[in-house]
């Protein structure tokens, strides 16, 4: 047992060279890794109250299990939301599709779509006394068609345009308000119509499908306006969707909307995808009213680049490690694997040079005495006898004395032994040679 732990000793000192070049590889792996991503970002959200910041709220609380922390940012509406995430003020924004295409190419290629969470009804309630067929018949009544710079102006501009309605010369009736504001004022009876958009759950659509005074209208003619409005789809509302009770809407309806988009600014952190869009598939994966459970998130519209991480998302899933480990595990594991991958292959030949560096080193041990032994024995062959033998005998014989203190492995012995051997053969050669000189200084 104690050779055994000398010859382990032995092994450890002749190969403590790994040990630096171990030191410089690992340190090179931790310099060269990315970062760990931020476990905080911003989301712009829209005004409380509305369908964005309660879709937020829940993402907000999904995350929270897995330790990130998402900050909602409240704003005036879409567009707002798309001009804070531009500026630079969120990292992600709710955006309603189509508003991108507001943007110049160079600005809007440098967001990112993460994915579509929902679809956004259009919804128009008007009065029960109101008679509607087209857009055209709310010429001459007081109409409310969103706040200025929201996603239902927005929307109510381009119906309206694609009806060469001019949408900057509104009649002095219509007002440029949404909302709970528009709400109160429509229920109150100073407004005849007004425009809506937000998911069926939202309380504020509810409220209105409740209000015995209100009708909700259909949108004819949804093909037309696909045509020219691409970033809308048409969305079927069956008899009674929003209120069974009171039967609303009173027969099918079909209406018109576009897909609340969560859009990624520059300084999103791309590694951050596939935990926000699980955490969204969580929150949305019973489905609402009018979208089957599982159809969100998906795709972001073709007008946002997708992120690498999220087209690969949608296609195989979460990245193996997630789904077995924390994001903050799997994140650093993910990491560290890409670059552990190129260090394994630098290791490799390293340790498979060890043994033949080992032997070296051991064999070094032995070897570097058989140079004095060769120069003597050129010199004997070349018939150079050293000048004073008693002093290369003396020297022969301190060299046998070093030779004992030597240690190397067990099984290195047999060398250590033949050079003791040849040691001795050479001192007895000295010797012979000494004899021979004095015995013909004798006879001279």
């Amino acid at each position: 047992m104690r050779r055994l732990l000398n010859d382990l000793k032995i092994m450890l000192l002749a190969n403590l060279w790994v040990i630096p070049v171990l030191a410089l590889l690992v340190g090179a792996l931790f310099y060269f890794v990315a970062p760990p991503p931020p476990m905080h970002a911003r989301l712009a959200t829209g005004a409380a109250g509305g369908g964005y910041h309660a879709f937020a709220e829940k993402l907000r609380v999904e995350l929270e299990r897995q330790g990130f922390t998402l900050e909602l940012v409240k704003s005036q509406g879409s567009l707002d939301n798309l001009d804070k995430l531009v500026k630079g003020e969120v990292e992600l924004a709710l955006v309603q599709s189509g508003q991108e295409m507001t943007l110049d190419k160079e600005v809007r290629d440098t967001l990112s779509g993460l994915g579509v969470m929902y679809r956004e009804p259009l919804w128009l309630f008007t009065r029960q006394s109101v008679k509607f067929d087209h857009l055209a018949d709310l010429l001459k009544l007081r109409v409310a068609t969103g706040a200025e710079s929201s996603g239902t102006q927005a929307v109510t501009a381009a119906l309206l345009a694609a009806n060469r309605i001019d949408a900057g010369h509104y009649p002095e009736r219509w007002q440029q308000v949404g909302g709970s504001r528009a709400a109160d004022a429509l229920v109150a009876g100073k407004l005849d119509a007004a425009f809506f958009i937000g998911p069926a759950e939202t309380p504020l659509i509810q409220r209105l499908a409740a209000e015995p005074g209100l009708r909700l209208v259909s949108l004819r003619r949804t093909e037309a306006y696909l045509a020219r409005l691409p970033y809308l789809s048409a969305i079927e509302v069956g008899e009674g969707m929003l209120d069974m009770a009171r039967n609303v809407p009173d027969r099918d309806i079909v209406t018109l909307g576009p897909v609340a988009t969560l859009v990624a600014g520059e300084d999103f952190h791309p590694s951050l995808t596939p935990l926000i869009l699980e955490a969204a598939r969580n929150v949305l994966e019973n489905g609402s009213l009018l979208d089957p459970a599982g159809s969100y998130p998906a795709a972001p519209p073709r007008s946002l680049q997708p992120l690498r991480e999220a087209s690969y998302y949608y296609e195989k899933g979460l990245p193996i490690l997630q789904r077995y480990l924390p994001f903050r595990i799997a994140s650093l594991a993910d990491r560290y694997i890409i670059l552990a991958i190129p260090l394994l292959v630098l290791l490799f030949p390293l340790f498979k040079a060890v043994g033949p560096i080992y032997q070296w080193r051991i064999r070094a041990r032995i070897y570097r005495w058989y140079k004095h032994l060769r120069e003597i024995d050129l010199q004997l062959y070349k018939g150079e006898v050293p000048i004073d033998l008693d002093n290369e005998i003396r020297r022969l014989e301190r060299l046998e004395d070093e030779l004992g203190r030597v240690e190397v492995p067990l099984s290195y012995s047999n060398e250590l032994y033949e050079l003791h051997v040849h040691l001795r053969y050479m001192i007895e050669r000295l010797r012979n040679h000494r004899q021979r000189a004095t015995e013909q200084a004798e006879v001279g």
